[in-house]
């Protein structure tokens, strides 16, 4: 099974016959499954972030097994995979007779909104320049580590080991995205403004590599503006599907690590525009086809995948109009 994508020797599910993919998506998919290691937590993170939360946030483990084994993974890594992320609370899980059942966890569920919101939302253009910062309290190592983690995971740039800082988030939505992360209850938020665009783009110098962001993003527009002219044909639903995870699973990756800073703190013609502009128009060209494989492959318990949400249809300003 795993090899069916790249070599095209399995039937599909609707008994059509399939086009192969184009030499662009089988080179993303060759360069994922060459990851050592292959993370598969990760993926079935974009999986679930992507897919299945825009469809009832609850899948069987059979459907995630037949979801991931495109990108290389086997049943034991997706089982291996699911009990990490049961056991680090970002999932949980049900049982009917032999069968399994997972979905997002209501911290999980949190974390996602916040993350989703970031990854497709459109950029920001202005910018009312006060900041948002989070002064942490000195803790224990480990609890310390995973407040950092958390913080960047949330588009926070560090000043000091102790000062965090955001541009683009109030305080009230700081608070919403701390609550229930341990140690964070300690933290002081504050805002501040410096009134002098020269001392913040400073600070957001010393906050965030943009020099390494921009080098993210130039290799992202690397890897997936060959497959525009391969998608003006049409592809088939599999591989719609395996470009989207592969598409907003890299975007992801990078983005999460941008401030989403406004134009007035980036430099001139800022390559995190013109990423955005391209996962927008390949994200809008699968989006549907991808959404039916999800419907022939995947399954709750006891039922169907309820049908896509509305948020997910309003992606990237509306991917139903693109």
């Amino acid at each position: 099974m795993q090899g069916s994508f790249l070599c095209h020797n399995s039937k599909p599910m609707n008994g059509k016959a399939e086009r192969p993919p184009p030499a662009a998506v089988s080179g993303l998919v060759r360069r994922f499954r060459a990851q050592r290691p292959l993370r598969g937590g990760s993926l079935l993170i974009t999986l679930f972030g992507d897919a299945i939360a825009a469809r009832g946030g609850a899948v069987t483990l059979g459907s995630l097994i037949r979801l991931a084994a495109p990108f290389g993974l086997t049943e034991r890594l997706v089982r291996t995979s699911v009990a990490r992320l049961a056991r680090e609370s970002w999932l949980t899980t049900r049982r009917s007779g032999r069968r399994s059942e997972y979905r997002l966890t209501r911290s999980g569920a949190r974390r996602f909104a916040a993350a989703t919101r970031r990854i497709y939302a459109a950029q920001p253009h202005r910018w009312h320049g006060v900041w948002t910062l989070v002064l942490l309290r000195a803790g224990g190592a480990r609890q310390m580590d995973a407040l950092r983690r958390e913080l960047k995971w949330l588009g926070f740039g560090q000043l000091t080991p102790l000062l965090f800082a955001h541009p683009a988030c109030s305080q009230r939505e700081a608070r919403r995205w701390l609550r229930g992360v341990p140690g964070a209850r300690a933290a002081l938020l504050l805002q501040s403004a410096s009134g002098d665009r020269a001392v913040d783009r400073r600070l957001a110098a010393r906050g965030w590599d943009l020099k390494a962001l921009s080098r993210r993003y130039r290799r992202f527009i690397a890897l997936f503006a060959p497959l525009e002219p391969a998608l003006t044909a049409g592809i088939a639903d599999e591989v719609a599907f395996v470009l989207r995870t592969l598409l907003i699973h890299e975007y992801r990756k990078i983005h999460l690590q941008d401030p989403l800073l406004p134009p007035a703190l980036l430099p001139p013609d800022w390559v995190g525009t013109a990423a955005y502009r391209l996962c927008r128009r390949l994200y809008a060209r699968v989006f549907a086809a991808a959404d039916g494989h999800l419907s022939a492959s995947a399954r709750q318990l006891h039922r169907s995948l309820p049908a896509v949400s509305a948020a997910a249809r309003a992606r990237f300003g509306g991917i139903a109009a693109r």
